[in-house]
């Protein structure tokens, strides 16, 4: 049987975590995919009953929604992970890769299921991560255009280190996407982590 796995495929927004993450899940057998951004329409819905308005960048957000959302899809992923062998959350979790206590909660709780952590991190320039936020015209992203200095200067692009364990070559993947070019490369590499 192979190695489970919870494969999160993680960015800062408008890296291209969505598009990758289909793709994988359309090309790796046996996988089943989430994505956090399924949750959005409850979280509008949380807004509205609390008279706020939307704003996934307010504190509102952040004291009474963020980390319910990460808590809901990864409860999500686990329970998934009792029966597939491979689950895949499409997710930023900005703060949480670079949180080490959080990382080993997350594989202690793993290790019960006999699945390991696949973190898969895309590499992409910020100044393509702009264009395609503009491209993609999407009302979760009008504060962070609107303030974009203020906003480039809450995220951290850089590689993850910390997530890579020594004993597994899968524990941090690579993906490079700052063009179609490198994409196609950089996925031609990665999918031969997950074929038989």
């Amino acid at each position: 049987m192979k190695q489970k796995r919870l494969i999160i495929v993680t960015s800062p927004p408008a890296c291209g975590k969505t598009r990758l993450s289909k793709k994988l899940a359309t090309a790796i057998e046996h996988i089943v995919y989430l994505d956090k951004d399924t949750l959005i329409p409850l979280s509008k819905q949380i807004f509205a009953v609390a008279g706020q308005p939307y704003n996934r960048s307010s504190d509102f957000f952040e004291k009474e929604i963020r980390d319910y959302e990460y808590d809901v899809i990864l409860d999500l992923a686990f329970e998934a992970l009792k029966y597939e062998n491979y689950v895949m959350v499409n997710a930023p979790f900005t703060r949480e890769i670079r949180d080490n206590d959080y990382l080993e909660k997350l594989r202690d709780r793993l290790s019960e299921l006999g699945a390991k952590l696949t973190v898969v991190w895309i590499v992409t320039d910020p100044e393509v991560c702009h264009q395609r936020m503009i491209d993609r015209n999407s009302d979760r992203d009008t504060w962070k255009l609107e303030h974009w200095d203020e906003y480039m200067a809450s995220l951290n692009f850089t590689i993850p280190e910390n997530i890579r364990q020594q004993d597994d070559e899968m524990s941090l993947l690579l993906y490079y996407n700052s063009t179609d070019e490198m994409a196609e490369e950089s996925f031609a590499k990665l999918i031969k982590y997950f074929e038989d």
